[in-house]
């Protein structure tokens, strides 16, 4: 097979429509456009959700909902899927660093679904009763991480 033999699939492919050449091609005259109109003219046509001037859909419908400039941004994680890590403190950058977590965001919170099989070492910033109880149960430790942690930014040059 040589590079100047390559060609698409057979009905794969369609021939482009040639307006404007002719009678006898079935597109001459108007081109497909009918017969005057916004749409028949160069440069014409409408955008989406144009309704002839009338008001829009989108407009006429009144807005609900809000969204909530304060919420905290916090991830999940669920004790089952704890199990499969190896580390020996289980903290939130180990959490990002294997995937578990997407971003730290606000802080992270382990919840109680799955199992625990082993002892384990966790530092985070909010757990669930089911969870506390199963790590302890499996002779685990919790470390709470405080919510708010205040960190002061020094200014270049400036003396701490």
């Amino acid at each position: 097979m040589e590079l100047s033999e390559l060609a698409p699939s057979e009905g794969s492919t369609k021939k482009r429509k040639r307006v404007g050449r002719g009678p006898g091609s079935g597109h001459g005259k108007t081109s497909c456009r009918g017969h005057k109109g916004q749409n028949a003219r160069s440069g014409g046509g409408v955008k989406p959700g144009f309704e002839g001037g009338q008001m829009p859909l989108q407009r006429r419908l009144p807005k609900r909902g809000f969204t909530n400039i304060f919420a905290k941004q916090i991830s999940i994680v669920n004790v089952g899927d704890l199990d499969r890590l190896t580390d020996e403190m289980i903290t939130p950058e180990v959490l990002l660093k294997e995937g578990l977590v997407s971003k730290i965001g606000d802080g992270v919170k382990i919840l109680g679904n799955g199992e625990v099989t082993k002892p384990l070492k966790i530092r985070v910033h909010a757990i669930s009763s089911g969870a506390r109880d199963k790590i302890i149960n499996a002779q685990g430790n919790i470390e709470m991480i405080p919510k708010k942690q205040v960190f002061k930014k020094v200014k270049a040059g400036a003396q701490a």
